[in-house]
């Protein structure tokens, strides 16, 4: 991912978009200071890791402009939001993780509460080799409980 976010950091300089660029360098001294900290260079998920922490700190910051009701810090928010997700892999989303989970939609329904029967999900979903985010799981599978 760093080699990707270089040449993104690149393109975004040549094509001017300062925004862009500044708010992938930030991500790419994130992802070299954890690499630097460990002896063998980051993986995959160890940078998606990283990303997403970056990525729910913004959307942390999103609620808290929504609160305040200010409209610029919102937009610039969402902007970068848009920009973090798309060093992400794209998740399923809610309709296409309960068509996943149809295999295992009995035990679903039959788990004691929506947290163990989110478990049940996300553990069918991985071993599936799923991409999915756990709000839009736990969304399925109310949905599913809901009938």
């Amino acid at each position: 991912m760093i080699d990707d976010l270089k040449q993104r950091v690149l393109a975004a300089t040549k094509a001017r978009n300062t925004f862009e660029r500044d708010l992938l360098k930030v991500v790419l001294g994130d992802l070299q200071s954890a690499q630097a900290l460990q002896a063998d260079p980051l993986d995959d998920k160890q940078s998606q890791q990283i990303v997403r922490k970056i990525a729910k700190s913004t959307e942390e910051t999103i609620a808290g402009y929504e609160s305040r009701g200010d409209e610029a810090g919102l937009e610039k928010a969402r902007a970068e939001l848009a920009v973090l997700k798309s060093l992400l892999p794209q998740t399923l989303s809610p309709a296409e993780i309960a068509s996943q989970l149809e295999a295992v939609a009995d035990a679903v329904r039959a788990a004691p509460n929506d947290g163990a029967a989110t478990g049940v999900a996300m553990k069918h979903l991985k071993g599936q080799g799923a991409v999915v985010d756990g709000k839009d799981v736990a969304q399925a599978v109310r949905d599913l409980r809901a009938g």
